[in-house]
């Protein structure tokens, strides 16, 4: 009903005392399904030890399905042979949500963004010679099959991926290239191959995950929505930026939460109203989980959308 009231919480995958997290959706809008990205590791290992390849596991990508709108999930079946390359330490999907491509040659694929630590002999991550990069899972027989894009680097991570009017493919990235801004890359075949990384320096951010989401059209005019913690240090003052040119500019800023905010996910609801869904608290960004929805024209008004 709109996010107005929701179900109990339920569980899709639980490993005993090893980690399955990061999830990231997406439905495939020609056969209903939804598919479900996380990734997993030994609970006893430390991302650390992860990028240093010191772990007692590697940390692997899983998808499982439902087709019966999430009531009821499938067993989360391991990518690690054809989405994993073998060098990589550390692997995240997500966290946030996949696209599926609407327009041009490569109409229904499934975009799933990820990310991912690689060798980097001028790397200096988590004490040793390794660098973040992103890259997207994709699909182009509904599922069936998965595989890989190229890795976008250096010092990227946790990304998200929207699409543009001409079926341009970009990638919006959480940078450790000390530039306090959001890492963006281009991709005009699907996502197979990426763009050198620029930053986008409109979007500040404070090495956190972000969401964006290419809202579709309001009164003819398309929308893309960002939202992040936009400061250049800590995790507060969740703000949600509207683009009505691509993401080329972002034309108006909207505050949403003013307190500490952290990861945030953005739809837009059968009503047509906006969804945000974030992480917040009083004295700490991870207190609670808030949703809120509102009226697309609430943006252009004056106020906070969470009091």
């Amino acid at each position: 009903d709109n996010g107005m009231t929701w179900s109990n919480e339920q569980v899709v995958w639980d490993d005993a005392k090893n980690t399955c997290g990061n999830p990231c959706p997406v439905v495939d809008e020609e056969t209903g399904r939804i598919w479900l990205f996380m990734s997993w590791n030994n609970g006893k290992d430390k991302e650390s030890d992860i990028i240093n390849k010191t772990s007692l596991s590697s940390r692997l990508p899983y998808v499982c399905y439902s087709d019966d709108d999430g009531k009821t999930w499938s067993k989360p079946a391991s990518l690690e042979e054809t989405c994993r390359d073998p060098s990589w330490g550390w692997y995240a999907t997500g966290p946030g949500i996949g696209i599926q491509v609407k327009k041009g040659s490569y109409k229904g694929r499934l975009v799933i963004p990820a990310n991912h630590s690689y060798d980097d002999p001028q790397g200096n991550l988590a004490g040793g010679p390794y660098g973040y990069g992103a890259h997207v899972i994709y699909s182009d027989d509904h599922g069936k099959s998965w595989q890989i894009s190229e890795s976008i680097k250096p010092g990227c991570n946790e990304s998200q991926v929207t699409e543009l009017s001409d079926g341009t493919l970009l990638m919006n990235m959480r940078s450790y290239n000390n530039k306090q801004a959001r890492a963006i890359s281009y991709s005009t075949d699907g996502g197979q191959n990426w763009s050198e990384i620029e930053h986008d320096f409109q979007l500040v951010e404070s090495l956190c995950q972000a969401a964006v989401l290419n809202f579709g059209e309001v009164d003819g005019q398309g929308v893309h929505l960002f939202l992040n913690p936009a400061v250049p240090h800590g995790r507060d003052h969740l703000t949600l930026k509207v683009s009505l040119d691509d993401c080329r500019s972002w034309s108006n800023s909207k505050l949403v939460y003013e307190g500490p905010a952290a990861y945030s996910c953005i739809t837009r609801l059968p009503n047509g109203r906006v969804g945000l869904f974030f992480e917040a608290g009083e004295k700490r960004p991870y207190e609670k989980m808030i949703f809120v929805s509102f009226d697309w024209n609430e943006i252009f008004l004056t106020g906070t959308i969470v009091p």
